[in-house]
């Protein structure tokens, strides 16, 4: 079910949205070229194009896992939703290298705080997609709704809303 893309301000938006993680596009999960998020195997969620250099949290919580190769995390919102960001293609083969990461596992994060710096430069001229997916793997038991389309701004526009 398709929505308009809401702007909001960032004290406007209500814990129960998540907001983008990075400026871009969104395309829908089927359109991302890899198996595992195409076919949802690891959960819904929504999938960026990004146009910028900044992955930010999509909402309120604790950031729980970074991985080593830093081309992903994991956070928990207060009311149990985990959450995985995955930066890019087959990412985790450049072993950190083109990522930066700008905080500590087991912080509390607020919406749109940055989380991870990528060299985009770095890491298209070496052949990856950056298509970065934001993947609810465990709802909790919430219903939620994703934006498929649109463009999108880092920490302002809603790309999910959790049903009450």
């Amino acid at each position: 079910m398709l929505h308009l893309l809401k702007k909001v301000s960032h004290d406007a938006v209500s814990t129960n949205n998540l907001v983008a993680i990075a400026d871009g596009k969104l395309i829908p999960l089927k359109e991302v070229p890899d198996d595992v998020f195409s076919n949802q195997v690891m959960g819904n969620g929504i999938a960026i194009r990004i146009s910028n250099n900044t992955i930010v949290s999509p909402t309120d919580g604790v950031v729980t896992s970074i991985f080593p190769s830093l081309h992903a995390f994991s956070m928990t919102v207060a009311n149990g939703i985990e959450i995985l960001v995955h930066i890019g293609v087959d990412t985790v083969k450049l072993n950190g290298k083109g990522f930066k990461k700008l905080i500590n596992e087991n912080s509390q994060v607020k919406k749109g705080k940055p989380i991870i710096k990528v060299d985009r430069h770095f890491i298209e001229k070496n052949g990856f997609d950056l298509t970065t997916m934001m993947i609810v793997i465990d709802d909790k038991g919430y219903k939620l709704s994703y934006q498929t389309q649109g463009n999108v701004s880092k920490g302002k526009t809603v790309v999910a809303t959790i049903e009450s």
